[in-house]
């Protein structure tokens, strides 16, 4: 019989029983709370984009740097195109002077009376017109031979031919050799004769002489801007006697004046002679030139008609004058079938611009002015 009295045993039951649901409820807790999470991470993980797998960074080499060589632009140094000298009168008044800009280098140098005389060189242009063209003046073959040039003019001076055998000289006589010359009739004479360059080097097998040259190179060429004012690593340049020339002044003689003005903008000099403009005859543009070189040469009166002779061999004093610079500088020529070669005062060789070049020999009483 129960009379409401828990034994020990039953009061056992009870809480075995008790613990049991509580257990239970936990579990079932967990276990909810475990679904919850699941469903909340899988919502959460649904809306989210699929990570884009990241690549290894690519590293990229800088290319070296393309140097383009610069190439001279005045003549072609790998070209063995023989030069061609012409004599050109400077004698011509108001006739202006044709083909003188496509020479690469232009020599003057006083003759009979203070007059001067043009020698003329082309080496890669073959100019259809140049001239006038003049008899020859031998101290001129001098500057030729240096050049491996072929000697063109129209008539001989006194000596040209016996300086013609012993130099061992191409030498093309227009009043001989006529095919590459012509007259411009409505000229007076002598001022009207003019060569073609062009038939001259197709005229050369004609006469048995080499078309091609290997030792054509007198002057020392640079494709580098040539600043007179700086040294080599960009100082000012130390140099003595360097002057500023914007304009410069030669007088050949009393009658016969050269001046040249710096443009620059163009970084050229413009020529003029006797104090008018130097002008080409088809372009009518004024001459202009990159470089100017001056040598004082002695020379001599030797007769009553005023002709000279010149001491072309040794050395002597004079300037180079490019981009608005001039600087002193010494010329050396050992002997008449030798190259000249120009110094600086601490014997630096002469570094010449790329462009095309005036050579003024003047004697060595000449005025010159450069400022």
């Amino acid at each position: 019989m129960d009379f409401g009295i828990e034994t020990e045993s039953s009061r056992k039951r009870k809480k075995k029983n008790n613990d049991t649901i509580k257990l239970a409820i936990l579990s079932g807790f967990f276990i909810l709370l475990s679904i919850i999470l699941i469903i909340v991470y899988m919502n959460s993980t649904k809306n989210q984009e699929p990570e884009t797998p990241v690549a290894p960074p690519v590293v990229v080499e800088e290319p070296e740097p393309i140097v383009e060589e610069k190439t001279l632009q005045i003549v072609d140094p790998d070209s063995n195109d023989r030069p061609v000298a012409v004599m050109i009168d400077n004698e011509t008044g108001e006739y202006r002077h044709a083909g003188l800009q496509d020479a690469y280098i232009n020599y003057e140098i006083i003759i009979n009376g203070g007059s001067t005389r043009i020698m003329s060189i082309y080496k890669d242009k073959r100019t259809n017109v140049v001239g006038p063209v003049r008899d020859s003046v031998s101290y001129f073959l001098d500057y030729a031979i240096e050049h491996d040039a072929v000697f063109t003019s129209f008539g001989v001076g006194e000596g040209v031919e016996q300086d013609v055998t012993n130099l061992g000289i191409n030498y093309i006589n227009g009043m001989v050799d006529t095919d590459c010359f012509a007259r411009d009739r409505n000229l007076p004479s002598p001022h009207n004769v003019f060569v073609s360059v062009d038939k001259v080097k197709s005229y050369l097998s004609t006469k048995g002489y080499s078309s091609t040259s290997a030792g054509w190179q007198v002057l020392n060429y640079t494709t580098e801007e040539v600043d007179l004012s700086k040294d080599a690593e960009g100082n000012p340049s130390t140099t003595q006697g360097l002057t500023v020339a914007n304009r410069i002044s030669i007088d050949y003689s009393d009658k016969e004046n050269r001046t040249y003005a710096y443009d620059s903008v163009n970084k050229y000099y413009l020529r003029s002679q006797n104090g008018s403009a130097q002008l080409e005859r088809k372009s009518e543009h004024q001459l202009n030139v990159k470089n100017i070189l001056i040598m004082r040469v002695e020379n001599k009166t030797v007769d009553g008609t005023g002709k000279q002779e010149l001491k072309t061999t040794g050395s002597g004093t004079g300037y180079y004058i490019v981009n608005g610079y001039g600087a002193p500088i010494t010329w050396n020529k050992t002997s008449r079938t030798s190259k000249t070669k120009f110094t600086y005062n601490d014997g630096t060789e002469v570094k010449i611009a790329d462009g095309n070049t005036f050579i003024q020999i003047v004697p060595t009483t000449s005025k010159i002015e450069i400022r």
